[in-house]
Order: structure tokens, then sequence, then C-alpha cells
């Protein structure tokens, strides 16, 4: 056997009770479980380097629940580096709300309570059965450490082979109309309407692991496309991601294991907004809703479970057949760690756009009759309140440090970012990236907003406003030219 050891571990973060579901602008509490969400890690560690990588089924990853794993795991093995810990979010928006305290963001929620007079008063919905955001982020805390040390622990002689395969998961999500304006989930049944703003990426960067025998053991799946199927919906679900774990243990066992990874994708989701097709009941998003809707031909309900299997089918077949045609086991591998801190500049928020945040925040809580503020006008100003929250910040920082991690795996390179990056970044990085294959890992390490490219920030809408994200296309130029200019200093 050669020099390259890997393990693996799953653990749960199902929770025992109720809780909020992140995501969306609306409050929602979870009903029931439809399906388990997990934490999976895979540790990989050779003569040369080490690397642990986990994929949670979560919104994202604050910069706060990544250090206290970190900290629990700092006396946990003297070979394990905590700083060499990957974690990363399916992007799912059907589980945990988690406290963000000790981030140094403003919240538009904060901003909003601000600017209730006297008086008046924020309330939320949640009842006293519902986990709270502190007993949500120690729980996951413990449970991401739990499974970063199953995996390390776990490091046996392996193999692994590296492949490609094709599966349409993804779609862009940004309608653009004959003014020159933009919008997220957009209506293309216009005559306005002229075309979505950035392409789809169907490629999915896979890599499988078998123990010293020769026997499956995992599987890594890179795919271009948000865990968002069932984003809307008021359970607790693994989104697409379960799915394709369930069918994949039904053909190789109950003890493989998934690591599923979100690429570049920011303006990506699995709704094909030409062939719209209608949730099968309402969904409480003013984007969403259309009128005069034509019935088509096309996938089922990418809102629903129904899209999710649907999803999960495509990957899952797609993973099965590239599998039956490998023909390499690899046991000796190179591996390079390098761990990059990244200063980006922040995109400044102008002073008429202050202003007019600024003044329609303040006239939709003075001309609102009502004395009890809640869930749904936070999530009518966000834009606003995240605007000012941003001109606030903007006053003392002008820089925004990002952690990022290229790794080099023999042929293959790895690249994470802390953003919902835009695909047309993650084509540039790929297409001049020299290894022979690139895997992108978006919302790793961090969570810092959307980072939309230059002709959706001239378009606008949610996802491109100043408010969405901490940094702009130039900084995600200059983190395409540092992703690039790591992974080539490798080869």
């Amino acid at each position: 056997m050669g020099n390259l050891k890997i393990g693996w571990a799953e653990e749960t973060i199902t929770p025992n009770k109720k809780i909020k579901l992140a995501g969306q602008f609306v409050e929602r509490i979870s009903e029931y479980v439809e399906s388990p969400v997990t934490v999976t890690a895979m540790a990989v560690e050779t003569d040369q380097d080490h690397m642990v990588i986990c994929s949670c089924d979560l919104v994202s990853i604050g910069e706060n629940l990544l250090a206290r794993v970190r900290e629990m795991l700092k006396d946990f093995d003297s070979s394990l580096s905590p700083e060499k810990i990957i974690i990363s979010a399916t992007h799912t928006h059907t589980s945990h709300v988690y406290s963000r305290e000790g981030t140094d963001r403003i919240s538009s929620l904060e901003v909003l309570k601000r600017y209730l007079p006297e008086g008046k008063e924020y309330k939320e919905k949640v009842t006293g059965d519902v986990m709270t955001s502190d007993e949500a982020l120690h729980y996951l805390v413990n449970q991401i450490t739990k499974a970063v040390k199953a995996a390390w622990n776990s490091r046996k002689e392996a193999y692994y082979a590296n492949e490609f395969g094709r599966a349409v998961v993804g779609m862009c999500r940004r309608a653009c109309y004959d003014d020159g304006s933009a919008k997220m989930w957009g209506d293309t049944n216009t005559a306005n309407f002229t075309h979505l703003e950035g392409g789809n990426d169907s490629g999915i960067e896979l890599l499988y692991t078998f123990d010293k025998n020769k026997k499956l053991t995992g599987v890594v799946a890179n795919i271009a496309c948000p865990a968002q199927a069932v984003q809307h919906r008021s359970f607790i679900s693994s989104d697409f991601w379960g799915k394709i774990k369930i069918l994949l243990r039904e053909k190789f066992g109950e003890d493989l294991y998934v690591l599923g990874l979100c690429s570049a994708a920011g303006d990506q989701c699995p709704v094909d907004l030409i062939r719209w097709v209608e949730p099968e009941t309402p969904i409480d998003d003013p984007n969403i809703k259309r009128e005069h809707v034509i019935e088509r031909k096309a996938d089922p309900s990418m809102f629903d479970i129904k899209g999710a299997w649907k999803v999960g089918k495509r990957v899952a077949n797609e993973i099965i057949d590239v599998y039956e045609e490998i023909t390499e086991l690899k046991d000796d591998a190179f591996l390079k760690h390098h761990v990059v801190n990244l200063d980006l500049p922040v995109r400044r928020v102008t002073i008429q756009e202050y202003n007019q945040a600024k003044k329609i925040l303040e006239d939709y809580v003075k001309n609102s009759s009502k004395n009890e503020f809640n869930y749904e006008d936070s999530a009518y100003m966000h834009v606003c309140a995240g605007t000012i929250a941003r001109f606030e910040e903007q006053q003392t920082k002008d820089i925004q440090t990002i952690e990022m991690h290229i790794v080099r795996l023999d042929d293959v390179a790895i690249a994470t970012n802390p953003f919902e990056l835009f695909l047309d970044y993650g084509n540039q990085i790929r297409a001049r990236s020299k290894a022979k294959q690139t895997f992108l890992i978006q919302l790793a390490c961090g969570s810092q907003g959307y980072l939309p490219t230059e002709k959706a920030e001239k378009g606008g809408h949610y996802s491109a406003y100043v408010s969405s994200g901490i940094t702009g296309h130039q900084g995600g130029e200059l983190l395409v030219r540092k992703t690039v200019e790591t992974i080539n200093s490798m080869w």
C-alpha cells in the first residue's frame, strides 16, 4: 500500500425538538422531520500533509461556529492541525437557525429594532418548545466536533479514484429584462424578459474512496447548485442530498459515506425559470407568485419533495454509472494544503443608497398602525435595514479578510471560499486551473453573503444588492486571481 490514509464519519444534527428553519425571510418553525440532517467528515492524510472536509446540512457556516469547533479540537491530536479543518454547508433552507454571536456583523434585525418608536416592539412568534439559537449552536459544535474526531480516528490505508460525471441540477435564477434590470426568481413569461443572466454547470466532480480490499467506502460529489428543492417548506430536510444518500446506500450498502459539496452557485437553483412549474401548494414568497401560469411539460415542482427525488435520482444514477467505468485506483498521492487569508475590499454603500434606505424604513415604521412588529416586517424591510447596517459597518471597515483553502491531491485541486459565489467566478477558476480536475467549495469556513458579478450589480435585485454581501465584483476578481495563482503555484 502507498502513503494514503482516509477516514470517514457521519453524525446526526437532526434535533429532538422543533427548530427555527434558516434561509427564508418568513419565520418558519419545523413541523416534522422529512429526512435527517447530518454532518459528514472525510479525513485525508499522506506523508506530506492532511485535511479534514466536513459537509453540513446547514444554510451556512458562521465564523463563530468554525472557531468553536476548532477550539474544541485544539488539544485533540497533535497530528491534526485545527486550521486544516474545512467546514462547509450544503446551503439547505430546511435546517437550523443558530446563534451568530461572536461575529462582527450588524444584523438587519438589529437595525429594524432601533427604528421602532417608543411604545412599539419587535416580537418573535417562537414558542417555548422550539430550540433556541444558542442551543442550536452548542448542539452543532458538539456534533461537528464529534464527526471530525471520528473521521480522524478512523484513518486507514485507502485507495481513491477521481472521476467526472454530468447531470443537470442547477440553473440560473436571475432573469433579465429589456430595461437592463434583473430579478432573482424573476417572471420570464412577459414581453420584457430578454434572457437569463448566467449559464449553468451540469458537470459533477467526483472522488471515490476505497478500503485496502478495494471496497467502496465513500463518494465525494461536487455540484454547482445549493440543496434547495424544498427550500420554502416547513419541515427539517437534507433536501436532494438526503435522496442521493438513500439511493447510493441502496446500491452500495448502508455503510457508504457521501460528502456533498456545493460548488460556485450563488446565482443557481434547481428551478427552471423558463419551463416554470408551480409549487404543489402555495408558498409564502412574493417572488414565487405567478399570474396566468401555463402548464408545462417539464420536471416536477422543484419546490417540493418530488423535485428533490428527481434531482436525487439524476445524480445518484450518474454516480453509479461513473463508478462502473472506473479502471484505475490510486493508493499513493501527493498532498499539499495551503490556508490563505485574503483581504478583499468592502463594497461601499453610497450616501444616496443610505438616505433612500433610511427614508423607506422610517416611513414604513411611522405609517404602520401596528404596535408589534415581527419577522414579516423584518423580511419586508430586510434590504433597507441591511443597507443601513452595511453603511454603518463601512465607516470603520475598508477590508474584509476571508479564509480560503487551496489543496492539491495529485491531479486534483480543491479550492474553498466563504461566499455564495456566482457561477462565472467558478468557471473562471476552473478554466485557468492547471489541475486536471478542480473541486470548488462555496460557503466554507465562513459566511460572507453573495459575491455577484459586475453585470449582476448593474442589474440589481436580491443577491446583487450592496446589502446582499460584503464585497462586490472587484473582490470577486481578486478572489479568482488569488485562487488561480495559488493552485497553479503547486503544479
